[in-house]
C-alpha cells in the first residue's frame, strides 16, 4: 500500500488553481521554528530553521523502523514546507524588505503524532545530529476563512499575484483580514534549490473576512 500523501488527498489544500478562490481552512498540527530575519541570509537562522524542522519531521516519519511505535501509525509522506510571514507596522508583507521578516517555518504532522511522540522525535534528533533541538515546537493552527492561489515563478514575483488575490475578493464582498494571529502564508512546492525559479510553485494564502 502506498504512503498516505497529504498532497493528494487534500488537493484543496494543496493544489489549488492559478485564478484566486475562497477555501475554510481546518485545525491542523505542525512541528515548528520561529525567527526573524532575511530567509535567504546564507547560514542563517531560517536556514537553521528549515533543517531542524526537516530533521525532526523525518524521525516521525521513519519511527516504524525504531524501538517507538506510534499508536495509530500509518506511513506517510512528509508535507511541503510552509512558512508564515509578517512585518512590524506592515499590512502583509514588504518583499523589499526582508530582514524585518518575522517568521514560523513550519512542516505539517500527523494527527496521531503526540506531544511525547514529538519530544522523543527532537531528543532522538538532538543526539543523532549532535545539535539544539530546543526551538522547534508543537503547535495547532486554525486559518479559517482566507483567499488561496497557486503563484507559479520567483518569489519575488508574488506581489503580483496578490493583487490579483485581493482584487478577486473585493469583487466577492471580502476582505482582507491580518491580525496578530492570522497571516500571510506561504506552501513551498518546489525546492527553489532546484530548477527553474521561474516554474517555482507555491501555494499564498491570506486571512480574509
Amino acid at each position: 500500500m502506498p504512503a498516505f500523501d497529504y498532497k493528494k488527498a487534500y488537493k484543496d489544500l494543496y493544489a489549488p488553481k492559478t485564478t484566486p478562490s475562497i477555501i475554510d481552512v481546518p485545525a491542523m498540527n505542525f512541528i515548528a521554528v520561529r525567527g526573524v530575519g532575511d530567509p535567504n541570509e546564507e547560514g542563517g537562522a531560517y536556514k537553521n530553521a528549515v533543517e531542524l524542522l526537516y530533521a525532526v519531521a523525518y524521525t516521525l516519519k521513519m519511527s516504524y523502523k525504531t524501538d517507538r511505535q506510534i499508536a495509530g501509525f500509518f506511513e506517510y509522506v512528509v508535507p511541503p514546507l510552509e512558512g508564515f510571514w509578517w512585518q512590524p507596522g506592515v499590512y502583509g508583507v514588504d518583499l523589499q524588505h526582508k530582514e524585518n521578516f518575522n517568521w514560523i517555518s513550519v512542516i505539517r504532522t500527523p494527527e496521531f503524532v503526540t506531544q511525547d511522540d514529538f519530544k522523543w522525535a527532537v531528543e532522538t534528533a538532538a543526539k543523532k545530529k549532535k545539535r539544539d533541538f530546543s526551538p522547534v515546537e508543537l503547535i495547532t493552527i486554525e486559518e479559517g476563512l482566507c483567499v488561496q492561489c497557486l503563484h507559479v515563478g520567483p518569489y519575488d514575483t508574488e506581489p503580483e499575484t496578490v493583487d490579483a488575490m485581493h482584487q478577486f475578493i473585493t469583487a466577492q464582498g471580502y476582505q482582507t483580514d491580518f491580525s496578530d494571529t492570522r497571516l500571510h502564508h506561504e506552501i513551498y512546492l518546489s525546492d527553489p534549490r532546484k530548477g527553474n525559479p521561474d516554474k517555482l510553485k507555491t501555494v499564498i494564502r491570506h486571512p480574509i473576512k
